[in-house]
């Protein structure tokens, strides 16, 4: 109103049309349309300077506000919107479609531009712009979330953090998270084919950030995307699409399903334990489901119930196989009979007769084979441990097989193999784990008396029934025992036991010492 102040006073003081234009920046012919208004109203210059604004206001628009709200026209537009904005998500239906159909109806009703200000204006009161932005079954978004997820290796003990990875369709807003073991391009295509696979079709373009698996050069209207991601996009038949650098506005959707997962998975399981990825992952599923069930807020249904009865039908059909990324490499069997694979430098086994020879290995982001020449010799579980082995016992020489065996055996598993001698045995093996301060010393121990239980099998539980009633118990007892054959030596009659002198004549009666 500002501007209708310096009109009006410029007015008073006889300043041209050209020169009020010039002085205010506002166009001459508005400036007659004020000086027009102003004159209807019969009022003097001075005296329109003296109202406030809205006062002002209502002289330089006069139409009566009462009576366009009480417009016919708009009261039965008004009375339209629920159905206009119901249909207006459904496949293929625009704006123009329900305008045709409208003005069909109500032949006096609101010109096109009108009818669209309207609904536009009425979106922003009721939130409906998403049926604008997005149609079903057209888009889904993707991204990571900034903070890791963990779990506890049972082997290590470590703490594994990793990263997660979040999808959704922003129309109806259901999404699907995945914890991952790293971020790399051949997790993140895993991921997308199992987001797809979760959704149960595959839309008509997906979309990301510029992130390096993503993007090799962005650029606000035409971004290299990554060579391997272009195959999976052709392979599924859908459009790859990547916000402009610095705008994460672009995507809003799955930036608000991020902090969903923030508020809806991670804090629910924030004080439960999880051991493997796979149980951090069932565990995610679970509270995904669970925030799916809820209904929005403000509204009487869920993300689940607008995604089956509205989104999923649009979806297109999932391609017949699912994209596998493949590693093609050769490497030479080392004498540990283990290969090297991948930027991990994992290591895994193969048959032990194929020390020093070239095998030609393919791996995904599942599984590992090695193949020499067309047969194959070995299939394992990817692993994503850096400089690890996963090793097949198969693969191994007899002698190897019992040292890795036994690498794994616990107190139990001695104990159960002294049993099988006897109970002297089982006793003794308890007595030297009992011995030892830390129970792993005493395990060679038991490997050692375990090897002297083969070389005698029948005289073990003799020695160990001899070794019982002294007080050291260790290996060297029993080895002893066993090479001077004192388990063989009749046992000598102990202090405890009654004497009894034999009779014979040599012997002087009670009556002697009188």
């Amino acid at each position: 109103m500002e501007k209708v102040r310096q009109i009006l006073l410029f007015l008073k003081r006889d300043f041209s049309h050209r020169s009020i234009e010039r002085e205010t920046g506002v166009n001459r012919r508005t400036v007659r349309k004020y000086r027009d208004r102003f004159l209807e109203s019969g009022l003097s210059y001075s005296e329109l300077l003296l109202f406030n604004d809205q006062e002002l206001n209502a002289y330089l628009n006069p139409e009566d506000k009462d009576k366009q709200e009480k417009d016919p026209r708009l009261l039965d537009l008004e009375s339209r919107f629920s159905y206009l904005f119901s249909e207006l998500r459904r496949v293929g239906v625009t704006r123009q479609l329900l305008w045709e159909e409208y003005i069909q109806e109500y032949p006096a009703g609101f010109r096109y531009s009108r009818f669209c200000e309207l609904m536009q204006e009425q979106a922003r009161k009721n939130d409906a712009t998403m049926y604008f932005e997005h149609s079903p079954g057209k888009l889904m978004e993707v991204d990571f979330a900034g903070d890791m997820a963990h779990y506890v290796d049972r082997c290590s003990g470590e703490l594994i953090a990793c990263p997660v990875f979040v999808a959704v369709l922003p129309f109806s807003g259901y999404g699907y998270v995945e914890a991952l073991p790293n971020a790399k391009l051949p997790q993140l295509l895993g991921a997308l084919n199992n987001a797809l696979s979760y959704f149960g079709g595959v839309t008509e373009s997906i979309k990301s950030d510029n992130m390096k698996q993503w993007v090799t050069r962005s650029n606000r209207y035409e971004p290299q995307f990554n060579e391997m991601l272009v195959q999976w996009a052709n392979h599924n038949n859908l459009n790859l699409l990547a916000a402009s650098p610095y705008k994460p506005r672009q995507k809003p959707t799955v930036e608000g399903s991020v902090n969903i997962a923030y508020k809806r998975l991670y804090a629910p399981l924030r004080n439960e334990t999880f051991y493997s990825l796979s149980e951090l992952n069932s565990a995610f599923r679970k509270q995904l489901k669970v925030h799916h069930d809820k209904n929005f807020q403000r509204k009487a249904f869920s993300r689940t119930e607008l995604f089956e009865t509205e989104e999923k039908e649009t979806l297109h059909p999932l391609p017949s196989t699912i994209y596998e990324l493949k590693h093609y490499t050769k490497a030479k069997v080392q004498k540990n009979y283990h290969v090297a694979v991948g930027e991990d430098w994992h290591f895994y086994s193969v048959p032990w007769r194929y020390i020093g020879k070239q095998v030609r290995i393919i791996y995904t982001t599942e599984t590992v084979e090695i193949y020499e020449g067309s047969k194959r010799i070995a299939l394992h579980k990817r692993s994503y441990k850096n400089h690890a082995y996963t090793t097949d016992l198969s693969h191994c020489p007899e002698n190897h097989k019992v040292i890795r065996e036994i690498q794994g055996w616990n107190p139990e598993d001695y104990l159960s193999k002294a049993k099988k001698h006897g109970p002297y045995t089982y006793q003794y093996f308890q007595k030297v784990m009992e011995n030892q301060r830390v129970i792993d010393q005493s395990y060679r121990s038991c490997l050692g008396l375990l090897r002297l239980a083969t070389i005698y099998p029948n005289r073990i539980e003799g020695a160990c029934k001899r070794a019982l009633k002294g007080h050291r118990f260790n290996y060297l007892v029993i080895k002893t025992i066993l090479e001077n054959k004192v388990d063989l030596l009749e046992e000598l009659p102990t202090l405890s036991q009654q004497y009894i002198t034999p009779k014979h004549d040599n012997i002087r009666g009670a009556q002697e010492y009188k």
